[in-house]
């Protein structure tokens, strides 16, 4: 995961500037600007100079826009081969400046950061490399070349440093509680991986996130899940879902790895079926309370089945599926293949996958009647599950009224219970007002007749507690 760069050009004649630039402070002598940074769990104080904004270079391996990367596969392929071309550059300053849910548009943040810079200049130091790389403040470098500014204040790393040096020390920074702006949602998951990927352990990845254990074990599934999507969503002509597209997601997700944790040990062909349903609905983008919808009775129901087209309703395989299959390496080992209602899901998410990455996809290769043939399968994906969750809500409406006058008796049954313990206490110690008992009891007497009135209409066989209710108060009004 952690990649090696080579240097980039005049890398020993920036070093050589540098080095003059530090000496020359120090010989000056007077006060002398220093920034902190954390290095193998100690301080350490690095000498800030000021360099030609010219010299430095974007950092290709900054965990601020890891996943943004994708956005346009050409260019990262580009930046991939030589990351310290003007045109590699020129994307990473791009990026910096997008926004991270849509690299399209340019991120408001940066509109803030650029007039803050605009107003009040340079306030903190970044961070370079010895040979010009910048580790902390590709995006304050980005504005500021916005703003045509000619230099930048940066504290200077040893020149003993390793991309792994400096990978660490940029996360470190990165995840101070100070820190004005955060990583987005999917390149902390990219960062957590990074740091697994050096051998270090969940408990070790926690404390430098500042998250339980059980966090970053759902940030893993999360990350997972999502790669596993974006393979399925590959189609002809390279064509596939990007990290980016999952930005803007992170709640539906964390409550979807929630769900699917509840159900897989119960029925594990449920919660599958359920992660698929509400995956297909994130990438339709419903919000997060349309997503809750899809749950145990949603399934039981058959909302989404009911309104899907047949044309998204079958695959076109009639082929059988199954019933057990055989782990590759080993032919003698065969374990349940999934059920006919998980392959369904996935097939149907399968389709939504594809179109998804067609629709979204700036491959000028990939034809119009593909993309068109994509929305509408979007379309019609969007109408069913809009009809199914909407069918949902209803239900789950007239649920909660079907409970809500049970539940109001049971509150009102644990009030009653309550009330005769403190009235056993007020006793014993004299201090019951028996006035205001009783006039509380004649309420209690007016509320059950109005109770009995509206729980025997319509009952010509009344239950057990119905109909003692009824005796009661019929036997009351005799006196």
């Amino acid at each position: 995961m952690l990649r090696e760069f080579p240097p980039p050009p005049r890398a020993a004649e920036f070093s050589e500037l540098i080095k003059k630039k530090v000496e020359e402070i120090k010989v000056a002598g007077g006060t002398r600007e220093t920034v902190t940074i954390d290095w193998n769990e100690q301080q350490a104080h690095v000498e800030v100079i000021d360099l030609p904004l010219s010299g430095l270079y974007f950092n290709p391996g900054t965990h601020r826009i890891r996943a943004q990367r994708s956005h346009d596969a050409a260019r990262d392929e580009a930046l991939e081969k030589d990351p310290w071309t003007a045109e590699s550059q020129g994307y990473l300053k791009f990026l910096l400046m997008a926004s991270p849910t849509d690299p399209n548009l340019q991120d408001p943040e940066f509109d803030k950061l650029q007039e803050s810079l605009k107003q009040f200049g340079q306030n903190d130091p970044g961070l370079v490399t010895h040979q010009g790389i910048l580790v902390n403040g590709n995006t304050r470098a980005a504005a500021l070349r916005e703003l045509g500014v000619q230099s930048m204040r940066v504290g200077v790393l040893p020149e003993s440093f390793t991309w792994a040096d400096i990978n660490a020390v940029e996360l470190s920074l990165q995840l101070r509680k100070d820190h004005r702006r955060d990583y987005s949602y999917i390149n902390r998951l990219l960062a957590m991986e990074e740091q697994a990927s050096l051998g270090r352990t969940p408990e070790q990845i926690a404390k430098e996130f500042r998250i339980q254990v059980k966090t970053y074990h759902q940030e893993r599934w999360i990350l997972s899940t999502i790669r596993e999507l974006i393979d399925r969503s590959k189609s002809g002509g390279g064509v596939a879902l990007k990290l980016v597209d999952w930005e803007g997601a992170q709640e539906r997700l964390k409550e979807l790895h929630r769900l699917y944790l509840k159900l897989e040990s119960v029925d594990r062909d449920q919660a599958e079926v359920l992660k698929e349903f509400r995956l297909a609905a994130i990438l339709l983008d419903f919000s997060k309370t349309d997503v809750r919808h899809i749950d145990e009775v949603f399934l039981k129901e058959g909302f989404l089945s009911r309104a899907l087209p047949t044309a998204l309703a079958a695959d076109g395989s009639n082929t059988a599926q199954p019933d057990v299959v055989s782990i590759p390496g080993l032919d003698d080992l065969t374990v349940p293949a999934a059920s006919s209602a998980v392959s369904e899901a996935r097939s149907l998410n399968d389709r939504i996958l594809r179109a998804t990455a067609a629709v979204r996809s700036a491959n000028p290769e990939l034809q119009d009647s593909a993309k068109a043939q994509g929305q509408s399968v979007l379309d019609d994906a969007r109408t069913a599950f809009d009809e199914a969750i909407d069918a949902a809500g209803r239900s789950a409406r007239l649920r909660k009224r079907k409970q809500m006058a049970p539940a109001r008796l049971a509150e009102a049954c644990a009030s009653i219970d309550q009330c005769v313990m403190d009235l056993v206490q007020a006793r014993t110690s004299h201090s019951l007002d028996e006035e205001a008992f009783d006039e509380a009891v004649l309420k209690l007497r007016g509320s059950l007749r109005k109770l009995a009135q509206q729980a025997g209409r319509g009952l010509p066989a009344p239950g057990d507690g119905v109909a003692w209710l009824l005796e009661a108060v019929t036997a009351e009004g005799s006196r």
